[in-house]
């Protein structure tokens, strides 16, 4: 009996060795086209809270309202890829106006991304693996002063360094009262310069941007925030310009 063990111990060893291997081969993580729904008729309805700067600048305004994003239709894009149109349009917070058109933005799905093309702006949205820890740059058609045309930051926003990076899959939300399963968030930037203000302070910024897909229905929850304040002194004027804008799910078919 002696001289058979060692035997079964390095059996038992074995087996451990090759059940563990066989748990790792089986993993596959997630692809973007399972945090989408794309067919035409499909919609998600957001609560926005959007942060704008009204009077130069000078004073901090908070606006509230629903927003409705609907799949068109399969197209073309500047590429020569299909993607699909996706209709905005917006109504008043308690959902009592008439929906209003806001424009329209592109989602395309390649072999292993999702990307998000509006106002000429191409993100990179969800890349393969979509694991925890993966990361890429969703940023990296932008260049370094994407929102020039609108914004005038005094200091480089170079959102095409910025890694998207997947913190968690397989999570679970709470969002306006529902409970959301298979819940991925993704994280790109969570950065705060010289804040909070002071009248001191001379130049500040602050830039977030996270998003939260759940499987089989989409994006449910995104806080993007893009503002930076400018001070040159007396008898100068400080002001603040850029954005913020958070979106997050009410109701989807």
């Amino acid at each position: 009996m002696r001289k058979t063990r060692p035997f079964l111990l390095v059996l038992l060893f074995g087996m451990t060795l090759l059940a563990c291997k066989s748990k790792t081969e089986d993993f596959t993580p997630a692809a973007p086209a399972q945090y989408v729904q794309l067919q035409p008729g499909k919609f998600i309805i957001y609560s926005v809270d959007s942060t704008i700067f009204t009077n130069s600048g000078r004073d901090i305004e908070h606006r509230r309202y629903q927003e409705r994003h609907v799949v068109d239709s399969l197209i073309t894009d500047g590429l020569g890829r299909p993607s699909w149109r996706v209709y905005r349009s917006v109504r008043d917070s308690a959902g009592t106006t008439a929906w209003s058109p806001r424009g329209t933005y592109l989602l395309t799905l390649t072999g292993s991304t999702l990307e998000t093309f509006e106002d000429n702006l191409r993100f990179i949205s969800l890349a393969s693996p979509l694991r925890p820890g993966a990361s890429w740059k969703g940023g990296r058609y932008l260049g370094t002063a994407p929102y020039s045309g609108v914004y005038s930051y005094g200091s480089e926003i170079n959102i095409a360094d910025w890694d998207f990076t997947v913190q968690e899959t397989g999570g679970s939300e709470n969002i306006n009262g529902t409970n959301y399963n298979d819940v991925l968030t993704i994280n790109a930037v969570d950065e705060s310069v010289n804040l909070p203000i002071t009248p001191q302070t001379v130049i500040a910024s602050r830039s977030l941007y996270t998003t939260k897909w759940a499987a089989g229905i989409g994006l449910v929850y995104q806080n993007y925030i893009l503002w930076e304040y400018q001070f040159a002194g007396p008898p100068n004027t400080p002001y603040y310009i850029g954005f913020g804008v958070e979106r997050s799910i009410l109701q989807h078919n």
